[in-house]
């Protein structure tokens, strides 16, 4: 059986971290590919993780290479390249210097991998992605934004800390933009099944529902300098294993949307079936009257950033 071949655009912290996981999870041979001054670093990453391989005992290969060429014929490209948030900084910020980034990726994506399916994690991700879908011209099955899957697993992190129960047992959905107006949708919320509005306060899970919304920015602050990578790279490395496994997986990711949930034209955070040919569906279902207010104030952020896109 021939194996995949995973491509990561950008080799920094998440990037390493995503050539890790895809290692350990055997989903196929790994490239790690950055600009040129990164060359020495990236190949260095890809050593590293190979030296690691007998060890744990799986079967890849990591390479680490500057030739756009090397992108060729990939099955999953996932991106990472771009400036990380800084304190102070917001994602919006971060656009005018990662949408040049970007446009050069979807040219050597859309050049050299033309059939691959592309996860974008670079922030602001709902108009990075839409830059990319816009750019590569790529259908819009084969085009996604890592978004709600990330911010789905910090409000299960949040919840399984604040009742000390597994978080094996929890169980949410985060809807919406990847930023400060996402839509934690608290009534879908369950431990073990039971709904966690019926073992949680509605103080303390309004202050989780704060959390979550922010809780990229909390950990900008504490780092100091640049933003989180082992999650993000672990949300995004679950998109890709459902891709190449088929495993019909029910996440939140930043999908282009044509009149689910009454929205049109716009990657936001929606619960997509993801398998073998890429987002596959996007399961809409009926909100509630404030939850979709709420949606609707997330896309206006949304479609805010991407007007600054001019694309």
């Amino acid at each position: 059986m021939k194996r995949s071949k995973i491509t990561l655009i950008g080799g920094g912290q998440i990037g390493g971290n995503l050539a890790l996981l895809a290692a350990q999870k055997e989903l196929g041979d790994i490239v790690i590919y950055d600009i040129p001054n990164a060359e020495g670093m990236i190949k260095g990453k890809a050593l590293d993780i190979s030296q690691l391989c007998p060890l744990d005992g799986f079967d890849s290969s990591i390479t680490g290479s500057s030739d756009p060429e090397d992108i060729k014929n990939s099955d999953v490209v996932i991106i990472t390249a771009g400036v990380p948030r800084k304190p102070g900084m917001n994602r919006e910020d971060l656009l005018d210097i990662n949408i040049k980034i970007i446009t050069d990726v979807a040219n050597n994506v859309k050049k050299f991998a033309p059939n691959a399916f592309v996860i974008v994690l670079s922030n602001p991700i709902d108009a990075i992605v839409y830059s990319f879908f816009k750019v590569s011209g790529f259908k819009k099955n084969k085009v996604v934004g890592m978004a709600g899957v990330l911010d789905s697993t910090r409000f299960k992190t949040f919840l399984a800390m604040e009742t000390g129960y597994s978080v094996q047992d929890v169980n949410c959905m985060v809807l919406g933009g990847h930023g400060d107006t996402m839509v934690p949708i608290t009534r879908l919320a369950t431990i073990g099944g039971i709904p966690a509005e019926e073992l949680i306060s509605k103080k303390k899970l309004d202050a989780i529902v704060d959390r979550t919304r922010f809780g990229g920015g909390e950990l900008v602050k504490l780092f100091g300098n640049g933003s989180a990578y082992y999650a993000p790279a672990a949300s995004a490395i679950e998109m890709a294993e459902s891709f190449i496994k088929d495993k019909k997986r029910v996440l939140p990711c930043a999908a282009l949307c044509e009149g689910e949930f009454n929205i049109k034209g716009f990657f936001i955070g929606v619960p997509a079936v993801i398998g073998c040919n890429g987002v596959e569906k996007i399961l809409d279902f009926k909100l509630l009257d404030n939850e979709q207010k709420q949606l609707n104030l997330t896309l206006d952020a949304v479609k805010e950033t991407v007007r600054e896109t001019k694309l």
